[in-house]
C-alpha cells in the first residue's frame, strides 16, 4: 500500500503542520513516510503546500506528481492541484473560502466548511485540523489514536495547551464528512 497526499493553501493556514501530523501518525503506525514542504519566500499569505507519501515499503522519492488525495484550503491551491488527483482519488475542498465546485467527476469530492467547524468547536485557528478530520473520514490512512498521539508530539510541551482544541476540531471534521 502506498498513498500520496498534497496539502495546499496559503502560508499561515497550517497545511504544512497537518502534513506533519499525517506523516508522524503513520510513522507511529509503522509505515514508511516522506514529508516534503514547498512554500514561497513570503511564507504567511504566500502559497504553501507539502507532499506526504505513506507506504508499507521504503519511499524512493518524496516527489508527488499524481496524488491519491489533495486537500485544498484556498482557491489558488484548488486551481493548481485539482487536475492532478488520480482518478478514483479524493479531493477535499475548504468550502469556507472556496466558492466554486470541483470540475472532476472521477474523484470523491468532499466539501468541508473548515472555518465554520473550527468556530463551532471554539477553536478559530483549527480550520486546518477540521479539514484534516474531513480527509480522515474519507481516507482513513491511520487510526484516531495514532493521529492524536502525533498531534501531541508535533505540538510539543510548549504548545500542548492547543491539544484539546485541535482534538475537538479533528473529531468535528470527521463527523461533518460522514
Amino acid at each position: 500500500m502506498t498513498k500520496q497526499f498534497v496539502f495546499a493553501g496559503f502560508g499561515g493556514q497550517g497545511m504544512l503542520l497537518i502534513g506533519k501530523f499525517v506523516a508522524m501518525a503513520c510513522m507511529l503506525d509503522g509505515k514508511h513516510v516522506s514529508w516534503l514542504p514547498s512554500y514561497g519566500p513570503e511564507m504567511r499569505g504566500g502559497t504553501a503546500n507539502c507532499s506526504v507519501i505513506v507506504s508499507d515499503d521504503d519511499v524512493g522519492s518524496p516527489i508527488v506528481d499524481a496524488p491519491d488525495v489533495v486537500v485544498a484550503m484556498n482557491g489558488p491551491s484548488l486551481d493548481k492541484f485539482e487536475m492532478s488527483v488520480k482518478p478514483g482519488g479524493t479531493l477535499v475542498i475548504n468550502s469556507s473560502i472556496i466558492d466554486r465546485k470541483s470540475v472532476r467527476e472521477d474523484v470523491t469530492v468532499v466539501y468541508c466548511d473548515a472555518m465554520g467547524i473550527a468556530d463551532q468547536v471554539k477553536n478559530p485557528k483549527g480550520a486546518n485540523v477540521a479539514i484534516l478530520g474531513a480527509m480522515l473520514a474519507k481516507e482513513p490512512i491511520v487510526g484516531l489514536d495514532k493521529m492524536e498521539e502525533a498531534i501531541k508530539i508535533e505540538l510539543g510541551e510548549k504548545k500542548m495547551r492547543f491539544f484539546e482544541g485541535n482534538k475537538a476540531a479533528l473529531l468535528a471534521g470527521i463527523e461533518a464528512a460522514k
